[in-house]
């Protein structure tokens, strides 16, 4: 099966252009190469731990908020990868963990290398290590990946620069999964402000059609109410932040609405920079930018409103009562 050249791992095994093109790389860049090895790996390990048998579930906060065996290693997996490699990033992931020791069979030290090799935006090449801040899902759509719903879940590592997503890799380990034993299983998207997005087709929803992407194990009267305001020719319900950006920008979905505060800011960096470096956007519900500050608080409490075109048609449809019940 051919592979698209943005979504094969490839590394570069010539040891001289490697460090040469390390060394001319910026930091925004080297962060985002490490992030798209240590998610590709990452989806292997998902990959691994299903296959094994025992997923080890565990409730966090009810049965419809789920923490896996995948979950933790894979969480351990990135954030001591990422760390070992740049020291000073702020690096907060979804699942708290107590600390220990990390199996170095976990450890992921290499880059992609075809995302050293591209320039970095201008006005992101001076970014210092220490002004990342790095917001990582190990296992976005848990409870789907427990009930086997595979193309609902995805690893997601966003990068956030003066409280803005400016950067994002997002593996799905089962992309490809129903095509037959043979198919090349996961693919890694990923993108950076004012460079593009890149390992997809980038597509809209045909026929203007109006079609919404929205929770599937998360609905309440307030997320309902909200949809059926904007009158959807069709409602897509599936798992996972990251699953629904990917509706968007392949042509599934023509909006992803979310009027609820469970939402996290791990479940929503990654997405919102791959989708903005395509010229789409995501905000809450008001219409207000989401802040990815180290200091900020981790819901999204105004719940979360993406589009990939024509945001201020799907913003002007949230019904007053809906934006009164969600304060940002």
């Amino acid at each position: 099966m051919r592979m698209d050249p943005f979504t094969a791992h490839v590394r570069d095994d010539s040891a001289n252009e490697r460090v040469h093109t390390m060394a001319c790389s910026s930091v925004l860049m080297r962060v985002v190469a490490s992030a798209y090895a240590v998610a590709d790996n990452a989806g292997k390990l998902v990959r691994s731990i299903m296959t094994g048998g025992d997923l080890d579930v565990v409730e966090k906060s009810g049965a419809d908020d789920l923490q896996t065996k995948a979950d933790r290693v894979v969480q351990k997996s990135i954030c001591t990868s990422l760390a070992r490699k740049f020291p000073l990033l702020t690096i907060i992931g979804e699942e708290d963990l107590p600390s220990s020791d990390v199996e170095e069979e976990l450890i992921e030290s290499g880059q992609y290398a075809d995302i050293l090799k591209r320039v970095c935006p201008t006005k992101y090449s001076n970014i210092k290590e220490e002004e990342l801040v790095v917001w990582v899902d190990p296992l976005d759509g848990t409870k789907e990946y427990t009930e086997g719903l595979l193309d609902h879940v995805t690893v997601l590592i966003g990068i956030a620069y003066e409280g803005k997503a400016i950067a994002g890799v997002i593996n799905q380990p089962y992309y490809n999964y129903q095509a037959g034993n043979s198919a090349v299983l996961g693919r890694t998207l990923w993108g950076v402000l004012e460079l593009g997005s890149f390992g997809f087709k980038l597509q809209r929803v045909p026929g203007g059609k109006h079609v919404i992407t929205t929770t599937r194990s998360h609905s309440s009267k307030l997320v309902d109410a909200c949809i059926d305001a904007m009158k959807p020719d069709k409602v897509v319900r599936v798992g996972g932040a990251g699953n629904k950006i990917i509706q968007l920008i392949e042509g599934q979905a023509s909006a992803y609405v979310f009027a609820s505060p469970g939402c996290k800011k791990w479940d929503t960096c990654a997405p919102e920079a791959i989708l903005h470096a395509v010229g789409g956007k995501l905000t809450d519900i008001h219409g207000n930018a989401l802040q990815y500050h180290k200091e900020v608080k981790h819901m999204n409490s105004a719940g979360v409103l993406a589009t990939l075109r024509n945001h201020a048609y799907y913003l002007k449809l949230v019904p007053e009562a809906v934006k009164e019940a969600l304060v940002p």
